[in-house]
């Protein structure tokens, strides 16, 4: 019998695993949040491996129980300490460092924010605030600004994939102040910053090396993955464009894949 040898992102061993949530295991839609094709089942079958999974997403619309309560929902088999979002880890940034935030985020989540000093801001956050990216809060944060160059950003994405249409994400809007104000460059709490994969990494105490993370956006999931020593694998869902992310013009995947299910159905077939 001849033995198949691994691909090459699998030669290493596979000690842990993070997985982007939108677009990887959810899509969104007009009737709200569905199961991509056979991620419930690729969930399931990792959750029989001794491989620890953390699911880490830019989701910044709602508080980081909505989302546990959503998939949940979903008959996802998920702890609620599995699931990193950056709303919390920007409280405590806020808190940490004594700012006064003015907020540029979405309706939903100002109540995560009500205990926090917002009078006289000394800094800027910003979320993925959707229709709230107006030309009054966004000079309003240009202003502020100026004075105190001080940006923290939930993310840094150019654009995400709901309802089926692609829409602007927050890291189009920070790029805007950025320009207008020349001298701010953005705290990014959430991917692609490095920070934000080794909170996962070392919340399941293994090395970078020895992660995978599985996502649909090139730069902000697989790119920022590979610059904290993580492997990145690319699900061909999602936000996903074959015009532009296969090749890609910047970013070389550790391996592309159909769906979550065939990059699990690969890993677990040399997982001993």
């Amino acid at each position: 019998m001849t033995l198949v040898s691994p691909p090459d992102w699998l030669k290493h061993p596979v000690k842990g695993i993070i997985l982007d949530i939108y677009g990887v295991i959810l899509n969104s839609s007009d009737n709200g949040a569905s199961l991509i094709e056979g991620s419930l089942q690729a969930v399931e079958k990792l959750k029989y491996t001794s491989i620890p999974i953390r699911f880490c997403t830019n989701e910044s619309q709602v508080p980081l129980h909505k989302v546990v309560e959503l998939l949940l929902s979903l008959k996802l088999p998920v702890q609620p300490d599995e699931v990193f979002s950056p709303v919390p880890v920007v409280l405590k940034y806020i808190e940490a460092n004594q700012l006064r935030p003015y907020l540029v985020v979405h309706d939903n989540v100002r109540d995560s924010f009500k205990h926090i000093d917002q009078s006289n801001p000394n800094c800027v956050v910003m979320a993925d605030a959707h229709t709230s990216f107006s030309y009054e809060a966004l000079n309003k944060a240009f202003n502020i600004l100026l004075e105190h160059p001080k940006l923290i950003t939930m993310g840094y994405g150019k654009y995400y994939k709901s309802k089926d249409r692609l829409n602007l994400d927050v890291g189009a809007y920070s790029k805007l102040l950025e320009y207008a104000c020349g001298n701010v460059k953005p705290t990014i709490i959430g991917k692609p910053s490095s920070e934000y994969f080794l909170t996962a990494v070392n919340d399941m105490n293994i090395k970078p090396e020895e992660c995978l993370m599985i996502g649909d956006d090139i730069m902000g999931d697989i790119n920022g993955a590979q610059n904290s020593g993580l492997r990145g694998i690319q699900v061909r869902t999602g936000k996903y464009r074959t015009c532009t992310d296969e090749p890609h013009a910047i970013v070389t995947p550790d391996s592309y894949v159909d769906n979550l299910l065939q990059a699990v159905d690969t890993i677990l077939k040399y997982h001993s």
